[in-house]
């Protein structure tokens, strides 16, 4: 597709993601023989021992995780990279070539893509191994193709929008697995070293059986683009898909699935019966926040009879509490950043080392590629995705919410076409009025 800042209009994409999605899943779960697209231990598509990595999406968090690959590795290179935009492309390649990793950063001109198609040209430049780091709308279509073509993955949280892009990931990452591919998910506290010590203790029995969670993730607000003259639609949107529940499945779904990780970790990844949620938009009002909520306070009740107390706000000058507690019979465990304790009948605080969980994340993922031993984190990346999802879905409505229904849930979040378009906003949603689909 032409560059969004070029004298040509850009050609419209007239696949719509259902269409895309039903195809290349079907076609990646129909791929015969699995170690024909496998990158087998010391054979990369150089034809010798370096990894070759693409990049998809160049923001702040694409940009840390091109560094952080390239660190996780001595025989590594970035060789493709790809956006939306232009601009954002030739600002991270730029950062990149002035970085700790710049020995490492090989980007010709002819491996720089953008526009809607720029993760099938990246995926398709011979490239080893993809980074996902674009708005999660997008990744049940980025991870389908890059699995179908034989690519190793890492994938940022959320994992999707909408319960048709959950399953779709569920399906594309069974097929990672025949293929021996890794997928490695960016909900990064599964990797921290702390925060795996204190849900080992809870798993283990040390606080007992597990009576009630509580996880908070309430913050302040986050950056926000003001509108240009000349931008369409889609481009605002795009340049600020937090604030739009198509791009970023609103916040409890795109930030909140950090601690909904958690308490999914700690349930043993089995998803519950029910859910029922609040919230709204009580402060961030301007049309310029797009249709997204800045509250949610959320139940979920297991069918053993433990409750999640769940609540996330994103309003400025408010008192900040990202922490979760997990209450047993024997003891509480307490997870607040850096601080992971328990007390109760068994005291205990982490002190080991604690590196940079997102270091790690990139760290394990390649030691599993050179290992011919790839992760896979597709299973519990997609149900706590849905966790999120299905939180969001009972506020929006005002209704109770089964596991069930949420996950076959028809609502597709998709637009009419991928195009720089017209593309209006829908109304914020409104409890009680708004409808479950």
């Amino acid at each position: 597709m032409s560059d969004l800042h070029s004298s040509a209009q850009p050609a419209t994409v007239e696949t719509s993601r259902r269409d895309f999605l039903k195809q290349t899943t079907a076609a990646a779960l129909a791929t015969g023989v699995a170690s024909q697209f496998a990158i087998a231990r010391g054979a990369f598509a150089a034809g010798d021992d370096t990894i070759k990595i693409g990049s998809i999406g160049c923001g702040g968090r694409g940009t840390g995780a091109i560094v952080q690959a390239l660190s996780a590795d001595k025989n590594i290179k970035l060789v493709a990279m790809g956006d939306a935009f232009q601009d954002r492309l030739e600002n991270c390649l730029k950062g990149l070539q002035q970085s700790e990793v710049s020995a490492k950063v090989a980007v010709d001109a002819d491996h720089r893509f953008t526009g809607f198609d720029a993760y099938k040209q990246v995926i398709d430049s011979g490239v080893d191994v993809v980074l996902l780091t674009t708005p999660p709308h997008f990744r049940p279509m980025q991870l389908a193709y890059a699995i179908e073509k034989g690519k190793h993955v890492f994938c940022e949280k959320p994992v999707a929008v909408d319960a048709p892009g959950v399953r779709s990931v569920l399906a594309t990452c069974e097929a990672a697995k025949k293929k021996n591919l890794a997928v490695v998910s960016g909900l990064c506290w599964r990797y921290d070293h702390g925060v795996r010590a204190a849900l080992g203790q809870v798993l283990d029995g040390t606080i007992g059986e597990v009576l009630t969670i509580q996880a908070s993730y309430n913050t302040n607000g986050l950056w926000m683009n003001p509108r240009k003259e000349g931008w369409s639609d889609m481009e605002w949107q795009l340049r600020n898909w937090l604030y739009f529940t198509w791009l970023s499945g609103d916040f409890n779904t795109e930030q909140h699935v950090h601690s909904l990780d958690k308490v999914a970790w700690a349930m043993k990844d089995v998803p519950p019966i029910s859910c029922t949620g609040i919230g709204g938009r009580q402060v961030r009002t301007d049309p310029a926040y797009g249709n997204v909520f800045d509250h949610f306070s959320v139940v979920y009740e297991y069918a053993n009879g433990v409750k999640a107390f769940s609540s996330c706000r994103q309003q400025d000058k408010c008192t900040v509490d990202v922490s979760d507690h997990f209450v047993g019979t024997k003891g509480t465990c307490h997870t607040k950043s850096f601080d992971v304790s328990i007390t109760g009948e068994k005291e205990w605080k982490y002190k080991g080392p604690r590196p940079s969980m997102y270091q790690v994340e990139h760290d394990e993922l390649f030691a599993s590629i050179r290992n011919g031993k790839p992760i896979n984190n597709g299973e519990y990346m997609s149900k706590s995705t849905m966790l999120a999802i299905m939180g969001r879905m009972s506020a929006y409505t005002g209704q109770t919410i089964t596991w069930d229904q949420a996950f076959n849930s028809k609502e597709d979040l998709t637009p009419p076409k991928y195009d720089w378009i017209d593309l209006p906003v829908p109304p914020v949603a409104m409890p009680g009025k708004t409808l479950f689909v």
